[in-house]
Formats: C-alpha cells, structure tokens, sequence
C-alpha cells in the first residue's frame, strides 16, 4: 500500500468510527425515550445524589421487569431507596416511584395518544442530530481528504475515489439511524 493509499485510509478510517459513534449514540438516546413499556434503559444513566456524589443508577441498583409496564429497581444498599426516588421524582420521567423498604417500584401508565406523538416528535428531533452529526463528520473528512489533495499527498483520482467512500459511509450510517427511527416511532405508536 502506498502512502497516499494509507493516508486516505486512515481519514475514511477515522470518519467511519465517528460514524459509528454518533449511530450508537442516537441508539442510547432513543432507549431513553419513554415508550409504553418499561425498560431499565429509562433510568438506568439517571444520577442518583449517593452521599454527596451524583452516581449513575445502574451502578448502584440492578433492574427487573415482572410486567410489561412495571420497573423494580432493587438498590445494592438499602440506604440508597430514598436519593434513588427523589432522583427518578426529578426527572422528566412524569412517574412517581414507591418503595417497600427493599425495592423500588415504577408503574409505567399506558401513553395518552398526544404523548405518544410528542415522544414521535421527540425522538424525530434526536435522529436528525445524528444525522447532522454524520454529516459534520464527512465535511471534516472532505476537508483533509481535500488538504491532502492541495499539498500533493495524493492525487485528484484518489481523492474522487476516496469522497465516493465517504458518500457511501454517508449514506449507510444515515440509512441506519433512518431504521432505527422508523423502529422507534413503531414502538411508541402501537397501543
């Protein structure tokens, strides 16, 4: 491989890993948002104030789901029920949590239909950040792909092979977040 060669592959390399990040960001951003069943992933990165210090949920509980609109979040230490309701109380989760001195409790309620399209909304908006984020990525790649050409790295003919892969990069990651959306909208939709 020449050194134009590996130069090109290392910009497309880079560009298909931030790729891949900003789609399985927009995959955690779209478990958090609230369907009408119950799923750890809501809470799960929620900060709990455990002894002065903000602490991830998941690290300080484990998760069940006996129904299908029930969340028990039991805590590894007993001491942590009352910070982890009043985080859960704090968050935009709209639920109000009940404990039995052992567990955490979360009933999900079944969404309104008007939720339901705010939350289609919701999760509309987080899929065209990633997509724009994509985007971002491939004009930052365009230009060193471009920056190469310009101080002789590489040739014109590498560098209309190399913006091809990009468009192709592009185009796969976008189509991605396009199905994970219409997954998501199918998930809040359905009664």
């Amino acid at each position: 491989m020449s050194d134009d060669e590996s130069l090109v592959g290392a910009v497309l390399g880079e560009s298909r890993d931030k790729m891949h990040k900003a789609v399985t960001h927009a995959q955690s951003d779209f478990a958090t948002v609230r369907t009408g069943r119950a799923s750890p992933a809501l809470v799960e990165k929620l900060r709990v104030d455990y002894y002065g210090t903000p602490v991830p949920l998941q690290q300080l509980a484990g998760f069940s789901v006996p129904e299908a609109r029930t969340l028990v979040i039991t805590p590894y230490d007993k001491g942590a029920i009352k910070a982890i309701e009043k985080a859960i109380q704090q968050s935009d989760l709209n639920i109000n949590p009940g404990n039995d001195g052992v567990v955490v409790r979360l009933a999900f309620p079944p969404l309104t239909e008007e939720r339901r399209k705010e939350m289609v909304k919701v999760v509309k908006h987080k899929a065209e950040e990633a997509r724009v984020a994509i985007r971002a990525v491939r004009r930052a790649a365009r230009h060193d792909l471009e920056s190469l050409e310009h101080d002789g790295d590489i040739t014109a003919d590498d560098l209309e092979r190399a913006e091809k892969e990009m468009e192709r990069l592009t185009h796969d990651h976008v189509a991605e977040i396009d199905r994970m959306l219409q997954h998501k909208e199918q998930e809040l939709l359905e009664v």
